[in-house]
Parts: C-alpha cells; sequence; structure tokens
C-alpha cells in the first residue's frame, strides 16, 4: 500500500512530444511535466517575489507550503532542506534573495514529528566508515523544535550578509492539524 497520494502512472506508449512512460518515478515525474507544459502560459513575471518574503522550512514531503500558507506562484522564495534549519547554504540563499531580488521578510518553518528530531550527528561518522570520507557540513540533527526554530531565527537576525533582519518569524507547523504555532525568541 502506498502512502502516496498519487499512485504511480501505467506505462503508456510514448506519443511524439511527450516524455516516455515507464516503471520509474522519474519517468513518471517528467509526464507529468509534459501535461503542465500543455496548458502552461508564461505568467510574465520576474523572479523577485511579489510579497518580498523568504520562506525556509522543511522538505519533509507532509508540508505543502504554497496551500498552508495561502501562497500563490510568485509570492516567494522557498528554501527548503532537512529540518529547515538555517545552515550557510540558507543564509546564502537567503542574501541573494534579499540582495539580488528584494525580499525583506523571512519565515521560518519547523514542523511536528521531524526526522531531525531522531537523527544525531554519528549519522556522519556512519557515513564516514561507509565511504571512508566525512562529510563537511553538520546534520543540524534537534531534539527540541521550538529551540531550534529561536537557533535559526538567531542565525538570521545576526548574520551580517544579510540587510533585512527585523521581519524575521519562525512556527513549528502540526503535521496532523494543518496548524502553525508562532515561536518567538527568547527574551
Amino acid at each position: 500500500m502506498s502512502t502516496s497520494a498519487h499512485s504511480p502512472a501505467e506505462p503508456s506508449a510514448p506519443v511524439e512530444g511527450q516524455a516516455r512512460t515507464g516503471g520509474t518515478v522519474t519517468d513518471r515525474l517528467v509526464e507529468a511535466n509534459v501535461h503542465y507544459a500543455s496548458e502552461f502560459s508564461d505568467p510574465g513575471m520576474d523572479a523577485k517575489p511579489v510579497l518580498r518574503v523568504a520562506v525556509v522550512a522543511c522538505m519533509d514531503a507532509r508540508l505543502d507550503l504554497h496551500k498552508a500558507l495561502g501562497l500563490a506562484l510568485g509570492d516567494c522564495h522557498t528554501i527548503r532542506n532537512a529540518g529547515g534549519v538555517v545552515t550557510d547554504d540558507v543564509i546564502r540563499s537567503l542574501t541573494i534573495s534579499q540582495r539580488a531580488l528584494g525580499t525583506r521578510g523571512v519565515i521560518l518553518i519547523h514542523h511536528t514529528n521531524c526526522g531531525m528530531e531522531s537523527i544525531t550527528e554519528e549519522f556522519r561518522q556512519q557515513l564516514e566508515g561507509e565511504v571512508g570520507q566525512r562529510p563537511v557540513w553538520a546534520v543540524e540533527a534537534y531534539t527540541d523544535a521550538d529551540q531550534d526554530v529561536r537557533q535559526s531565527m538567531q542565525r538570521v537576525r545576526t548574520s551580517p550578509f544579510l540587510l533585512h533582519n527585523d521581519d524575521v518569524r519562525g512556527f513549528v507547523f502540526d503535521v496532523t492539524s494543518g496548524l502553525l504555532r508562532e515561536i518567538f525568541p527568547a527574551s
């Protein structure tokens, strides 16, 4: 039984101009893109988000950020990674978002029942043992989503590369109710 909201497409013969349907998920996604492109029209917008906000969130498949936040295409920049933590690469993306593309606000979203709460930095050691090379990146695991949101807010607020740090807010998304719970900085 699949836990996905979508079941794999049945194989079909390729039509000229369409993607080949096969047994892989990538084939199914490429075919879906052909359908999408057949109905697509250029929205006539540029890369600057209309709402001038960037959203940093976990990559968890249960988070449909645009629906959860009432966002439309072009409203925001979306930056996702494991845990939604603010890493050097997130600061890089936020810096480009602010300095080159005009965003001002930053919304940080972690969520309940995150896999990052059950993984440890030992993961890096296991990888080193398996592949013979230790990753240069930190796992950024955490046991307290609220505290990690506070830490992420602090990283954004204190980065010397970011122009705008006055509108930085953090939340935890409840994967069972769909509601956001705001996390306030430590006083």
